[in-house]
């Protein structure tokens, strides 16, 4: 089936791909905004996690078994760029989120968060380090973060990585799952569970709620939190929203506000996936925050934009969230931190939706989280970006 690839730069022109295999995607959707076309941008990836474009052109992708991959704007796939650090690719771990630094440009470096082996245990880890020109290697690079105890499991790495407006960095950590663990997310003494802000280099910044309290990690933002995988800054408050996914039941919409608890295991709007109660199977506490908005069924969310472009103007300022049980892209308006209306795209595509990110061009990209995972362009059917 013939299908169309498009440069991934600001105001490019469209590419042609050729003639692709059967599961390639192209395909035209309605929706409440109108038709808008599905098409495949890149094939062959090994469960796809995260997107960053590059301001060069084309993007970087990570997969879950330890590669990160440049992504041509004609959709070639690079081989593995150097450099990476080495990933505990077990159940949910391996190689996660992407992110480049807000000064990319001039310092050419790339953050990294993946599962880290070691001390009897893993737990994530965050590395930095410099893109070489080539798009080859990452240099000189560093791990700059360390979640806190390592413990063995193999689910529950959260590992969102968002800079805020200040230019340090927001690191989502899950609490690892397990009910001997999950506790922790309580405990100011864990990085389990947890949202934490570092600075460019791992070092604590000025303004973290924690520091110089006894006994709690200076790093901690937030806690309290289960496996977060979706987290994105508010374009016009600048706050932290995120999404986390919940156990049966309850998946959660948060704003993260510093030094808030938002309850997690002490509060949940799920239970235990053998049916039983979660603790006293609380939905609400004193001193705890509740959630804006959340799903049971669950999604089970992964990825998240506030859309900003021109290609779908009625769309600006709407949330967009991964579904991976969901096999959906769920569409959120919002009126502040109140969801009005719910829309579940791409549902009939039967993927898993792993990553979401908005292109220079105004289309909106997902990463499909499957053993032959793509890349695919979502913009309006007959648009001016295509």
């Amino acid at each position: 089936m013939p299908r169309t690839a498009f440069l991934l730069a600001a105001a490019a022109p469209a590419v042609l791909f050729g003639t692709g295999p059967a599961t390639a995607v192209d395909e035209v959707f309605e929706a409440g905004a109108g038709a808008f076309r599905v098409a495949t941008v890149a094939e062959g990836l090994s469960h796809p996690w995260a997107i960053a474009f590059l301001p060069e052109g084309g993007m970087l992708v990570t997969e879950r078994g330890g590669a990160l991959r440049h992504i041509a704007a004609g959709g070639e796939v690079s081989a593995p760029i150097a450099g990476v650090p080495e990933v505990d690719a077990r159940g949910q771990g391996g190689l996660l989120d992407v992110a480049l630094a807000p000064d990319f440009e001039a310092s050419r470096l790339v953050y990294l968060s993946f599962a880290e082996a070691g001390d009897g245990g893993n737990g994530t880890a965050v590395a930095r380090g410099a893109l070489s020109a080539d798009l080859s290697a990452l240099e000189d690079v560093e791990v700059i973060f360390r979640q806190q105890p390592k413990v063995e499991s193999r689910a529950h790495f959260g590992s969102r990585l968002v800079f805020d407006r200040d230019g340090n960095l927001f690191v989502t950590l899950g609490e690892r799952s397990q009910a001997q663990f999950r506790e922790q997310a309580q405990d100011l003494g864990s990085h389990l569970g947890k949202i934490v802000r570092i600075t460019p280099d791992g070092s604590v910044p000025e303004g973290n709620p924690f520091v110089g309290t006894e006994g709690a990690l200076p790093e901690i933002w937030a806690y309290g939190v289960r496996n977060v995988q979706a987290a994105a800054l508010h374009p016009e408050t600048g706050a932290l929203w995120e999404i986390e996914h919940g156990p049966r039941g309850g998946d959660e919409l948060n704003v993260i506000e510093p030094g808030a608890n938002y309850g997690w295991p002490v509060v949940t709007l799920g239970i235990n996936y053998d049916g039983s109660t979660i603790g006293e199977g609380v939905k609400s506490a004193e001193g705890m925050v509740d959630a804006i908005y959340s799903w049971t069924p669950v999604i089970a969310p992964s990825g998240m934009i506030f859309y900003s472009g021109d290609a779908f103007p009625a769309w600006r300022g709407n949330l967009f969230v991964g579904g991976l049980a969901s096999t959906a892209l769920v569409r959120l308006e919002l009126d502040g931190a109140r969801v009005t209306h719910e829309e579940r795209l791409l549902e009939s595509l039967g993927l898993r939706i792993r990553d979401v990110a908005e292109g220079p061009d105004g289309a909106i990209y997902v990463a499909t989280d499957e053993s032959a995972g793509e890349i695919l362009r979502i913009a309006p059917a007959g648009g001016a970006t295509e």
